[in-house]
Parts: structure tokens; C-alpha cells; sequence
């Protein structure tokens, strides 16, 4: 049996606002601004987690560590170079 002319125009209409409602999600999720918001709060969360805000800190203390030690082997070897240079100390 065929079908008749108003129904098939209202399948049509649907698939019609099928395909803007899919269009317009496409769109809302393929937005740049919307999905540098997300990998936003994705690396906000993964950073705010305990064990990365410890292993952070770990390696801030570590930096500290190897720079401060670095300092002072540096100003130790300059008071050792001045002593040398003023005669207080002979090699």
C-alpha cells in the first residue's frame, strides 16, 4: 500500500530535525573553546590529585636541593681561590 503524500513529508520533517539536533551537538563538541576549557580542567584535576601534588613537591625539594648545593661548592671554591690568592693558604 502506498503511502501517502502528508506522511512521508512529515518522516522528512523528523529526519530533517534529527539531523540539526545531531548537527548542532557535532558542533557544541567539536567547539575549540569548549574543548581547551575541558583539557583545562582535565589537567587541573590530574594535577591537584595527592599523589602528583607529592611527587611534585618531591621534585621541587630535589631542584632546591641540587641548586643550593651547587651554591655553596661554588662559594666555597671562590673563599678558596681568595685565600690561595691572599697567601693564607699555600699549595
Amino acid at each position: 500500500m502506498a503511502r501517502d503524500t502528508e506522511s512521508i513529508e512529515r518522516d522528512i520533517e523528523r529526519a530533517r530535525e534529527q539531523l540539526a539536533a545531531t548537527l548542532d551537538q557535532l558542533g557544541e563538541r567539536a567547539d575549540p573553546r569548549k574543548l581547551a576549557e575541558q583539557a583545562q580542567q582535565s589537567v587541573v584535576a590530574t594535577v591537584t590529585k595527592p599523589p602528583v601534588l607529592a611527587a611534585a613537591a618531591g621534585v621541587a625539594v630535589l631542584a632546591a636541593l641540587v641548586i643550593g648545593s651547587r651554591f655553596k661548592r661554588a662559594r666555597r671554591e671562590k673563599q678558596l681561590i681568595r685565600a690561595i690568592a691572599e697567601g693564607k693558604i699555600s699549595l
